[in-house]
């Protein structure tokens, strides 16, 4: 691919959006190539997804506006959709995805971090959704997960003003997770993101869907898509290795300890 880089190691990949010298902006090309790569995604061999940006400089910078200039009013939509629906598969993949945001977040580019499960950030990162200032309304999802990541108090400011904020804000009203300097950035992803491979994959997954279907629905169908998940990793290798070796390491622990003598 021209735009995407895709990288696997010790069961976590690293998708890095590759197009320097345009601050690593979405055109319909880099969607294209975003969407081939997640749809190719071997979740048997990886259990952890990080997305980055080439370069020092930015994450993502938003979407192509060269390419957005002139479209028609069916043209923009149907650019929006496409933009959607690439996000959604992000936001619906069956492992977990860290954004490990290196500078600019900006339009588009706070849109697929927000796709993700969790996001950190470099100290240089920029966060925000320019669009009005643009003409346009964000169209990549960002009128919707900012909403439900921030408050809509505090989204509906950031979009209806298209202020930028730095990185320190974005920690403060929890749109990032952690901040790290430029050099620490992608050993944190990576670390964070073995962290989690090292844990029972079918639990994770099952994990991810439930919070995720969970947010979409009241409390009372919400428990009920847990205990649903709950008891499906049962029976599974992963549950009946981890608690077989739970017990015997619970019983080894019993065995090693000094019953108290009394004098």
């Amino acid at each position: 691919m021209e735009f995407v880089n895709y990288e696997v190691e010790d069961y976590v990949a690293v998708l890095t959006i590759n197009r320097p010298k345009a601050l690593n902006a979405l055109n319909s090309q880099v969607l294209e190539e975003i969407e081939q790569t997640i749809d190719a995604v071997d979740t048997n061999e990886v259990r952890a997804l990080i997305i980055t940006g080439a370069g020092e400089k930015s994450f993502v910078a938003g979407a192509d506006i060269a390419e957005m200039s002139s479209l028609t009013k069916a043209e923009g939509e149907a650019f929006g959709k496409k933009g959607n629906d690439v996000f959604r598969k992000i936001e619906t993949l069956a492992i977990p995805v860290i954004a490990a945001v290196n500078g600019f977040a900006l339009g588009g580019g706070n849109e697929i971090a927000m796709s993700c499960d969790i996001r950190i950030c470099s100290d240089n990162a920029l966060f925000g959704q320019p669009e009005v200032g643009l003409g346009i309304t964000p169209g990549f999802g960002g009128t919707q997960r900012l909403a439900r990541l921030v408050g809509a108090g505090i989204a509906k400011q950031l979009v209806y003003t298209a202020r930028n904020i730095k990185a320190d804000e974005a920690y403060r009203i929890g749109l990032v997770n952690a901040v790290y300097t430029q050099e620490e950035l992608m050993p944190a992803a990576k670390k964070l993101a073995a962290t989690i491979a090292k844990n029972a994959p079918i639990a994770v997954r099952n994990c991810k869907k439930a919070i995720n279907d969970g947010l979409n629905t009241d409390i009372d169908n919400a428990i009920v898509i847990e205990e649903k998940l709950f008891g499906d990793c049962f029976e599974t290798e992963d549950q009946k290795a981890a608690m077989a070796n739970f017990l015997e390491k619970d019983k080894e622990k019993k065995l090693k300890v000094v019953p108290f003598q009394n004098k």
